[in-house]
């Protein structure tokens, strides 16, 4: 029994194992000796478990007496997580390298995230869940503060720190009133407890809790507070990496939450989450068009695209999660590349953030600035580039569930949304005359940012099969 338990979460501690001994050679070799070559390795590390569980995984599987589940959902997660993460390492080795920013910890902390959200993903008990999300947040806090000799990073950390332990404690709050008024702290038997659309007044109070606790970890509004602050003041690669991965296993977890657990009373806490989809949507995209610099533009961006990615989930049916699974990963996809791009602005060596410094950007750096018009018109959503068809599979979902309301909002808030997009466009090609930025030659970041921007050219015609993969995926999860 034992053995095929530990056969099932096998990726996860194949990447345990490997942070631990990564940390054990770097420490006993001269610590920031390694730190180039365990960041490759750490990204092909990942890579190899991600193949691992694409090719290998079938069927569902249930392991510890069902806190731990390995289905088509969680896979679907899990590969979008370590790609991404091995895809931000990949990018962030050379620039961490430049800035004297590069320790060996980096990437360790980096893996031992990703073991926390392969296993948020997989979560078939609160206490799993809280595991995973303790382990993922606790390496994410050291990242944030990464940069030592910087005020603004140790400022990000803490304030990720004190915010993130604010939501843990909701979160706990809300699990011991699920625990208490259900009587166990397994999925499997919460939903018994709350089936056919009747759940005790205390236990709905405990999802409450339970999905503000989680609404921090996607920065969806109102507990998006920390995000503009942690964005600006991480280093730039640390940002792309809490844009990305971080965002999938958040999403993946409240879903998992919300249909394993409280499947039977999904009128309850659709119109929760339709509330928190609609205040993201619409603050993420009115705060963005003040903002001046890149990152904290970006992170209002993510606020507002959390929103949309959750009026998917609000649907509360099958095709709502496919939706959203189709949004996140064209999301990460996205953002990938644009902070690729973002961490390829420089001038005299010094990272530049500033919107105003991308005026006629288009005349010394052409195909950069192509590759990054088709980014931000798909971040906008416009056709017919893939982001538009990640917000039309999520609108269509709202709109299917009955949530005609939310799914008009939506498109009116992306319309709102276009602007602060447009206007980076705008700046690169007819911007007023400005002091160049420097030419940067990091064929790495030039390779990310040209293959995240010909897959929202491509994905068009092909979604390379993501779409019948999340629908397989959705289907696991919402029976």
């Amino acid at each position: 029994m034992i053995q095929a338990d530990l056969n099932i979460i096998l990726p996860e501690i194949l990447l345990a194992v490997y942070a631990m001994l990564a940390l054990l050679a770097a420490v006993y070799t001269g610590k920031d000796k390694l730190a180039g070559l365990l960041t490759w390795t750490t990204a092909l590390v990942m890579v190899l478990l991600a193949a691992l569980i694409g090719l290998t995984g079938q069927g569902d599987h249930v392991a510890f007496g069902g806190m731990f589940n390995d289905d088509g959902f969680a896979r679907f997660a899990k590969v979008t997580i370590l790609l991404s993460a091995a895809a931000v390492l990949v990018m962030s080795q050379d620039y961490m390298a430049r800035k004297d920013m590069l320790r060996f910890e980096y990437p360790i902390l980096i893996s031992l995230a990703a073991v926390g959200m392969m296993v948020m993903v997989s979560a078939g008990d609160l206490m799993a869940l809280y595991m995973g999300l303790e382990l993922q947040s606790l390496a994410l806090y050291v990242v944030a503060a990464i940069r030592r000799d910087s005020v603004k990073s140790t400022e990000a950390g803490l304030k990720y720190f004190v915010l993130g332990a604010l939501s843990s404690g909701l979160l706990l709050y809300g699990a011991s009133l699920v625990y208490g008024f259900a009587g166990t702290t397994l999925f499997s038997g919460i939903i018994e407890a709350a089936s056919d659309g009747h759940a005790s007044l205390g236990m709905l109070f405990g999802l409450i809790f339970v999905i503000s606790g989680l609404a921090f970890k996607v920065s969806a509004v109102p507990f998006h507070m920390w995000t503009p602050d942690v964005y600006e003041g991480s280093p730039t690669p640390v940002t792309a990496f809490f844009a990305t991965a971080p965002k999938m296993a958040a999403m993946g977890l409240l879903a998992r939450v919300l249909h394993d657990a409280f499947g039977g009373v999904t009128a309850d806490w659709s119109q929760v989450i339709a509330l928190l989809s609609l205040l993201s949507m619409f603050v993420g995209a009115v705060a963005a068009i003040g903002q001046t610099d890149l990152k904290r533009l970006m992170a209002y961006s993510s606020i507002a695209h959390m929103g949309y990615a959750l009026m998917g989930l609000a649907a509360g049916t099958a095709f709502g999660v496919q939706a959203l699974l189709i949004y996140m990963a064209i999301y990460v996809t996205m953002n990938v590349g644009t902070f690729a791009f973002i961490m390829s602005l420089e001038k005299d060596g010094a990272p530049v953030t500033d919107i105003k410094a991308l005026n006629l950007y288009s005349k010394a750096e052409p195909g950069k600035a192509l590759a990054m018009l088709v980014l931000l018109f798909s971040l906008a959503g416009v056709p017919p580039m893939l982001g538009f068809f990640g917000k039309f599979y999520v609108v269509k979902a709202a709109y299917d569930a009955g949530l005609i309301w939310l799914a008009v909002l939506g498109v009116v808030a992306s319309v709102i949304g276009a602007f602060y997009y447009l206007r980076i466009v705008y700046y690169m090609y007819f911007g007023t005359e400005a002091e160049p930025l420097d030419k940067t030659r990091s064929p790495i970041l030039w390779g990310f940012l040209m293959a995240s921007a010909a897959v929202m050219v491509v994905g068009i015609v092909n979604m390379f099969g993501v779409e019948g993969i999340a629908a397989a995926a959705a289907a696991t999860l919402v029976n």
